[in-house]
């Protein structure tokens, strides 16, 4: 390691940025390929070609535009993976719509806030999932529903939303029906789409994302064209993706790893998009990629886990896949071996990212060594930079920790009116902090140590649970774990275990700490053991570090002012 070599790297590229709007690319790949396959999607029954898929993404646009809906007005989408999101996610983009994508697992006073905060002109909503009832959430929120015409309604807890669209047959009174718009627009419609495709500039604002939110209220990251259409095609890029791959999508659209590392690296590259199931379902997604032939698969490492771990997981031929992306939290080296090995996967590649960036600013290449692609985050992406500074702003040199900034066509425009988060984000020079403690090593690859709110201080140790993760995942009877710090009034902070045992293993305390003794620093073997079922996380797979804490905390009687 050079220690004098600064944590800085510049993505160069040999390929230059797209200056396209979503619309005109999904034209231009569609004239390109219009006759191969474009959407399947299991649940629906649903083959489309590119040509099929663009003329109804251009019907859908043309209604809209026939409802009332002017470029520039905020439409939600509150519905599951189906075929009906990515023709919204494609028609509201050619019809210059900002897409305002809904958490499918927010409940009332979650979409009173979301819909509010970017005022909401529209909504798109499923039915219902599981155990959610959408329409009866809306109807509690916005009972003038019952008695309003379809797109005139006028709710007091609601003032800015008009036009309420449902999926499905049945009726809903005040909604429309999401398969009646297309037949909406007619030659004007047409017509203004075709000046729009010609006015729309790839800089405008096509997309709202509400990032998690571990406190406080969430913040609508503000995506434009340049963002989403470029992040997707290096993804693309990176896993060397082509007309000929079928790339399985069982991770949600509503969140970047969907809409963006699914969806648009597939049309950039015009591969085929295949949805397995409404939400994730380990069967689902093993039956797609069989059924399917699939050569790519997307997940988050516990996605993958539980595919792998599944008893019905020697049934399926996987042998078709070739690449795919793990995301989302930080990869087990472990089960990133076992997906190489098991699952066929040997060029797939980790990704990192946040909402705000897109969501990728690093990921591995199909062609690193197995070591590289297993123990990092892989290298800054084309046309981005990535640094690590330390608390005081100035970069750390090569192999010092510390927190990852990027800046580059991928960052967002900013949190929707919300100027001094936005600020508090971003700083002058135009560099987005992630709050993700890194390092970079001598040939730039980066390394994910931890968040920086996650980072436990024990007697003045700086503890990186990823390095205590990483190690207990070694242990044979140990399936899944995740470790926190909680308060303590001798060292500031005590090292906690979450550990999930593989089905059938016992375990105890003393036996997980001597398996640490003599291997990790008498420091970093944790005090606090728990064995759990599993872990809170967020719909997208990320684990709720402080809802463990509080709930240890609880466990244990242990107070502090830190929580989060």
């Amino acid at each position: 390691m050079n220690p004098t070599a600064p944590s800085y790297a510049h993505g160069t590229a040999d390929r230059p940025l797209i200056g396209e709007t979503v619309g005109a690319l999904l034209d231009r790949v569609a004239a390109q390929h219009g006759n191969r396959p474009a959407l399947i999607v299991r649940h629906q029954n649903i083959r489309w070609s590119y040509a099929e898929f663009a003329r109804r993404a251009e019907a859908l646009a043309a209604g809209l535009l026939a409802l009332g809906l002017e470029p520039g007005d905020r439409i939600g989408i509150w519905a599951p993976n189906c075929a009906e999101w990515v023709l919204t996610q494609f028609a509201t983009a050619k019809a210059g719509l900002i897409l305002v994508n809904i958490n499918p697992a927010y409940r009332r006073a979650e979409l009173e806030y979301a819909l509010n905060k970017v005022a909401c002109k529209a909504l798109i909503l499923a039915p219902a999932l599981k155990t959610s009832d959408y329409v009866a959430i809306l109807a509690d929120l916005a009972p003038e529903l019952e008695s309003a015409a379809p797109g005139a309604l006028a709710a007091e807890a609601l003032p800015h939303l008009r036009l309420v669209v449902r999926l499905g047959a049945e009726k809903t009174p005040g909604m429309m029906n999401f398969d009646d718009i297309s037949f909406k627009g007619g030659a004007v419609e047409r017509e203004r789409l075709a000046d729009l495709a010609e006015t729309l500039q790839f800089d405008d604002p096509i997309n709202i994302q509400f990032t998690s939110g571990t406190t406080g209220f969430p913040k609508g990251a503000t995506l434009t064209h340049h963002n989403i259409v470029n992040n997707g095609y290096f993804i693309g890029e990176a896993m060397r993706l082509t007309p000929e791959d079928k790339l399985c999508i069982p991770v949600p659209l509503y969140h970047c790893f969907g809409m963006v590392l699914g969806n648009l690296a597939c049309v950039t590259h015009g591969s085929a998009m295949v949805y397995p199931a409404e939400a994730f379902d380990p069967v689902s997604a093993l039956e797609a990629v069989a059924a399917e032939k699939c050569t790519a698969l997307h997940g988050v490492p516990t996605m993958f886990i539980a595919e792998l771990d599944h008893p019905r997981f020697a049934e399926f031929d996987l042998s078709s896949l070739r690449t795919g992306i793990m995301a989302g939290s930080p990869c087990p080296i472990e089960v990133m071996k076992r997906v190489v090995d098991r699952m066929h996967m040997r060029e797939v590649t980790i990704a990192y990212g946040m909402t705000e960036t897109s969501p990728v600013s690093t990921q591995s290449s199909t062609d690193d060594p197995l070591e590289k692609r297993v123990s990092t985050v892989g290298r800054v992406q084309p046309h981005i930079e990535v640094k690590l500074v330390d608390t005081n702003g100035r970069i750390v040199p090569r192999g010092t920790p510390g927190e990852l900034c990027t800046r580059g066509y991928s960052v967002m425009r900013g949190y929707w009116a919300d100027a001094e988060k936005t600020k508090d984000a971003i700083d002058a020079g135009g560099w987005m902090h992630t709050g993700d403690l890194a390092t970079m090593d001598d040939e730039g690859y980066v390394n994910i140590v931890g968040r920086l709110k996650d980072m436990v201080i024990r007697g003045g140790e700086n503890v990186y649970p990823r390095e205590i993760e990483e190690f207990l995942y070694r242990h044979p009877k140990v399936q899944d774990v995740q470790v926190i710090g909680v308060p303590d009034r001798k060292y500031g902070e005590e090292v906690c275990a979450w550990v999930k045992l593989r089905p059938g293993a016992t375990a105890t305390e003393d036996e997980i700490r001597e398996f640490c003794r003599g291997q990790i620093a008498h420091y970093k073997i944790p005090r606090y053991i728990r064995f759990v079922d599993g872990f809170p996380m967020t719909v997208t797979g990320k684990v709720q570090k402080f809802a463990m804490r509080e709930e240890t905390m609880k466990a244990l009687g242990l107070t502090a002012e830190k929580t989060a």
